[in-house]
């Protein structure tokens, strides 16, 4: 009887032991639309070192890059829904359901990076987290998309003039095909997994980008010409959903943010890294680089301004304005 009830009680602590186990290992996924080499992918791999480093293992985050998972509409749906943990994910996709988002992106607001981190990483930033948390995600931290530029295949773009008529690519974000239509383009919205093949084919002549993006995606390869339009900043929003953030301990969600916080630094000192060395190789790869009158352009998209400084996140996009001037 005395084995029989050893036998009974080991039993038990085995089975509760190895659900206890069970229970405590978690394995979270991260996904995004960038390429290995990417500042996003190479921050995103930093992320999930630092946080099964500091859970000893108990906590494992799974990194799917290049759109594995969908492009980035798809993935901040997944994060709402809980089919998705984690996203570094676009300021275009994010504004779809946080529309001030794309207040960030209003034409020449920022004259370098380091302008809209320290935007970010201030009473900004912090609005833009609570409006992000109304609508089912946690902000993780502002990474950097860069200052984008236009490339084609077509010619030389100087002047607003060079891209009317130009079938311009554009992700499904308002604030780009504004700006790309008040300099005349023809805009068609394109995923970025599938971007290569339209650029290859001719279905659109040119696209508009951060160096980054351009070079990690090859895009140099299919596009003859690139203009450093510098036309605006995006900002790439790593976010964890709600439902998933929630399952996490409270000593849990510190060392999440805690990840965040030193992968986030990283990403940036690579995206402003990238910047400065990329346009010597896009160079070397046969890409010919062209400055803009960028006066011009400022002044062709002053409709941009009045459009969205009376729309609805008109109040949010004046703040923004205000802060960028007083910067």
């Amino acid at each position: 009887m005395r084995r029989r009830t050893l036998a009974i009680v080991a039993s038990a602590l085995l089975t509760t032991g190895g659900l206890a186990f069970a229970q405590s290992a978690t394995k979270l996924t991260l996904g995004h639309g960038a390429a290995p080499g990417n500042p996003r992918h190479e921050a995103a791999v930093l992320f999930a070192d630092r946080v099964k480093a500091k859970t000893n293992g108990r906590i494992e985050v799974q990194v799917a890059h290049s759109a594995q998972l969908g492009d980035d509409a798809a993935m901040v749906t997944a994060l709402r829904t809980g089919s998705l943990d984690i996203s570094a994910n676009s300021q275009g996709a994010m504004a779809n359901v946080v529309p001030e988002y794309a207040a960030l992106g209003l034409p020449f607001l920022f004259s370098d990076v380091q302008k809209a981190w320290q935007m970010l990483d201030g009473p900004v930033g912090e609005e833009l987290t609570k409006r992000t948390a109304a609508k089912g995600m946690v902000v993780l931290g502002y990474w950097d998309n860069g200052i984008r530029h236009v490339t084609n295949s077509k010619r030389a773009i100087k002047s607003p003039a060079d891209i009317k008529g130009l079938k311009i690519r554009t992700p499904p974000d308002t604030m780009t095909v504004d700006i790309m239509q008040a300099l005349g383009a023809d805009t068609q919205q394109i995923k970025f997994a599938e971007l290569y093949v339209a650029l290859q084919q001719g279905v659109v002549d040119g696209q508009e980008n951060p160096l980054a993006n351009i070079a990690s995606a090859k895009l140099y390869e299919v596009q003859k010409y690139l203009s450093l339009t510098g036309h605006k900043y995006e900002a790439n929003p790593f976010v964890m959903g709600k439902r998933s953030w929630d399952r996490l301990s409270p000593g849990d969600q510190k060392i999440v943010m805690e990840a965040a916080a030193e992968a986030t630094q990283m990403q940036r000192k690579l995206s402003k890294e990238a910047d400065d060395k990329l346009l010597a190789e896009l160079k070397s790869k046969g890409t010919q680089v062209e400055t803009v009158d960028r006066k011009a352009f400022v002044e062709a998209t002053k409709s941009v301004y009045a459009k969205w400084s009376g729309g609805p996140v008109g109040d949010f996009a004046k703040k923004v304005i205000q802060q960028a001037q007083a910067q």
